[in-house]
């Protein structure tokens, strides 16, 4: 993992604000969602892409019924 040197405060309502610079090189706008995981003692945040329920391929998913599916998998249910 990288370090960038940069350091943040979490204000009083848990709020971090993520700097312009990283927002840019990481192409994270404003309203985009962002996916948080943990790891051990680590806060992962990671751009949300939606993925296929069923082969977890973030290309081309479309939703079906509510559920985010690829071109392929939904080949394979036909």
């Amino acid at each position: 993992m990288k370090s960038t040197g940069i350091v943040r405060k979490v204000d009083e309502l848990g709020r971090v604000v993520i700097p312009i610079e990283l927002r840019r090189t990481l192409d994270i706008a404003e309203k985009d969602a962002l996916e948080i995981f943990v790891d051990g003692e680590m806060i992962v945040l990671k751009k949300y892409a939606p993925a296929c329920i069923f082969c977890g391929q973030a290309k081309d998913v479309s939703q079906f019924k509510g559920k985010n599916i690829c071109p392929d998998c939904l080949d394979e249910l036909k």
